[in-house]
């Protein structure tokens, strides 16, 4: 008896019927994928420690407690008190590197959304509209790829007041120019499409044109995207944080927990200075990857089970 009666219900219409099997079909996909849903568990995992980072810290991150001598234990190696020891000030690197977590991951999530609106509102645009507004369009996307992004981000960040706000708006500035390509590119094959001349026939206007027959159809991609852009952001973040044009203390993010490190005394002998936020980057950066491998599998239809 063939699969398909799975998907069957009666009443069920025939092109919902072959969304839930498109549906089903991709979720089989992505869990044939070990490491993209080893990347979905552990991201799923820093976004929890992230929210509920006020329970969990065991010390408060931006403060230094005094010990019963009445002194700062600065520098001090891990112990039952600090697991993960003590910055220069005295600080709980623990604490801190939880609550790095919240401000590492709020600033590359919002500046990616801000920046995939804005790049699908572009590419969208360039791609349906053509003609000269997709020239104006692709040329300001070209002059801002020509210049290497994090050189960019240190320029708009040193003439702009550091600070978390700042962060996001420069994030955003730099990295909206891969999605609008993206979507320019998909939405020059889909109107082209022969639905979308059909709605053009029958009178409806562009908007919902666009919105009702292009954007549901390039979902995937933009999902894809977006999800690679999250990682490339907290690199950006982290590097901006730890050249101290970034996030400034006494907020923790990743990247200035980072900084310490540039002492040599701090780089050699006190590692817990710097390695747990430097893996905390990493073990990051590798999940949203994989999980980014893994979406594009799953959501493209020219993958069969």
């Amino acid at each position: 008896m063939s699969n398909d009666l799975h998907y069957q219900q009666p009443g069920m219409p025939v092109a919902l019927e072959n969304k839930v099997k498109k549906e089903h079909a991709g979720w089989k996909r992505f869990k044939k994928n070990k490491l993209a849903v080893f990347g979905l568990i552990v991201l799923g995992l820093l976004i929890l420690i992230a929210v509920f980072a006020p329970f969990i810290a065991p010390h408060d991150p931006y403060t230094s407690p005094k010990n019963e001598l009445g002194t700062y234990d600065v520098y001090a190696p891990p112990s039952a008190e600090h697991l993960l020891g003590t910055d220069g000030t005295g600080r709980d690197m623990m604490s801190r590197l939880i609550y790095g977590a919240r401000v590492s991951l709020s600033v590359a999530l919002t500046a990616v959304l801000i920046s995939t609106l804005i790049g699908v509102f572009m590419g969208v645009v360039a791609g349906y509209y053509g003609k000269w507004i997709d020239n104006i369009i692709m040329r300001i996307t070209d002059v801002v790829i020509c210049f290497p992004v994090l050189f960019l981000a240190i320029t708009a960040a040193t003439i702009l007041t550091p600070g978390i706000m700042n962060v996001i708006i420069i994030i955003s500035f730099v990295s909206w120019t891969t999605m609008t390509r993206l979507v320019r590119g998909e939405v020059l094959k889909i109107r082209e499409m022969e639905y979308v001349e059909a709605a053009r026939s029958i009178g409806q206007n562009n908007g919902v044109i666009i919105a009702k027959h292009i954007l549901p159809n390039i979902i995937a991609p933009i999902v894809v995207q977006a999800t690679l852009q999250t990682a490339e952001a907290i690199l950006t973040e982290s590097a901006l944080s730890f050249l101290g044009v970034g996030v400034q203390q006494p907020y923790p993010s990743w990247g200035n927990m980072l900084n310490d490190a540039t002492s040599i005394m701090v780089l050699q002998f006190k590692p817990w200075i710097w390695m747990p936020a430097g893996f905390a980057i990493l073990i990051t950066i590798l999940c949203i990857n994989f999980l980014g491998d893994g979406l594009r599998d799953a959501l493209d239809p020219k993958i069969k089970n």
